[in-house]
């Protein structure tokens, strides 16, 4: 990658490049790789340290929080091990659901991000959290035939819950021998819940925190 590097005396090495494609100044974080400052092609690099000079608080606090997520992953884990894995596990699985369950969906992307485990746009676009290949087996299925159920209900309503149900009690009948889902399975028995797969499963997940 071409571009120069700034030292700051208090956030240390950043890089800047420039873009033919950015329209304006832009930083970026990442937890192992640093800093990224990202600027319009024909302006000058003065423009990139200005910028950052006028964001280093809003850069240093962003830098440790996403230093302190990359610490709680388990040793031998790291953001881009994840995203690495997720991108060649999660698609092809989302895919052979898809075709069993009659889902045509247009694009699955790998996303980083905190707040959500999946999400399914109006257009057909699912995105998967790379944080799903830190949980059991069970509940990453458990995400993606939710989002492929929002392509029949983009909403969470009973009809979502009823067809999400019936995807997850064929899915679990289908895995029975199989000691990932026999954990889950005592809670969902004793569950009073109208859909106690979903249920016993929403719940366990968010045992779980994105990193």
């Amino acid at each position: 990658m071409k571009g120069k590097v700034h030292t700051d005396a208090v956030l240390g090495e950043v890089f800047l490049r420039k873009s033919t494609r950015a329209r304006r100044v832009s930083i970026r974080i990442h937890p192992t790789k640093g800093i990224l400052v990202t600027v319009p092609f024909y302006c000058p690099y003065a423009m990139g340290v200005s910028f950052l000079e006028s964001r280093r608080d809003w850069v240093l606090e962003a830098l440790t929080r996403a230093r302190s997520r990359n610490a709680d992953l388990p040793e031998g884990e790291s953001i881009d091990t994840l995203r690495a894995q997720a991108k060649a596990s999660l698609p092809p699985r989302l895919k052979v659901f898809a075709d069993r369950y009659g889902f045509r969906y247009n694009r699955v992307t790998i996303k980083h991000n905190t707040s959500n485990w999946g999400s399914c746009s109006t257009k057909g676009n699912i995105n998967l959290n790379l944080n799903l290949m830190r949980v059991p087996v069970p509940l990453q299925d458990y995400i993606l035939l939710h989002e492929l159920t929002h392509l029949r209900h983009p909403d969470h309503s009973a009809a979502f819950h009823e067809e999400l149900e019936r995807l997850l009690k064929d899915h679990f009948a289908q895995n029975a021998e199989n000691e990932d889902f026999q954990a889950f399975a005592k809670a969902i028995k004793a569950s009073r819940a109208r859909f106690p797969i979903g249920y016993t499963l929403d719940r366990a997940i968010k045992a779980y925190r994105p990193v």
